[in-house]
């Protein structure tokens, strides 16, 4: 069965968690994608950052995204996939946690990120039905 570093997308770039959103959302930008993974100074994944979290987290909630950080974005501890999980379980978890994307963790080390888009173009159209149902419920 197809594993998450087959799909994935690997090279994933962190924000720092010290970093500014507006920083963050200039990476955003430049790369051409909706989310990035939070990393502490210890290189360590600590979250997610998407687009809607700077629009409903920052600018919505009237903060100022150039002094407010990604880290204090970081919710708890990030879910998270094995890079060697199969698609089974990238979809269990996304369909969980509710979430679209999945940073890719081989031990300790992030390398990519798995997203929903990624999931729909490997798994026959019945799963991916399967999940956009779980996401969208």
């Amino acid at each position: 069965m197809t594993t998450a570093r087959e799909i994935m997308t690997p090279d994933a770039t962190c924000i720092g968690a010290d970093d500014s959103i507006l920083d963050a959302a200039k990476k955003m930008t430049d790369l051409g994608v909706g989310a990035l993974p939070i990393c502490g100074s210890d290189q360590l994944l600590k979250g997610m950052l998407t687009d809607r979290d700077i629009v409903v987290k920052v600018l919505g909630a009237g903060k100022d995204p150039s002094t407010c950080t990604a880290g204090e974005l970081a919710q708890g501890e990030a879910v998270t996939i094995g890079a060697d999980d199969d698609a089974a379980e990238i979809m269990r978890t996304m369909a969980e946690h509710k979430v679209r994307r999945l940073p890719v963790i081989d031990g300790h080390t992030l390398v990519g990120v798995v997203a929903q888009a990624d999931v729909a173009r490997a798994l026959p159209d019945p799963q991916v039905g399967e999940l956009l149902e779980a996401l969208s419920s």
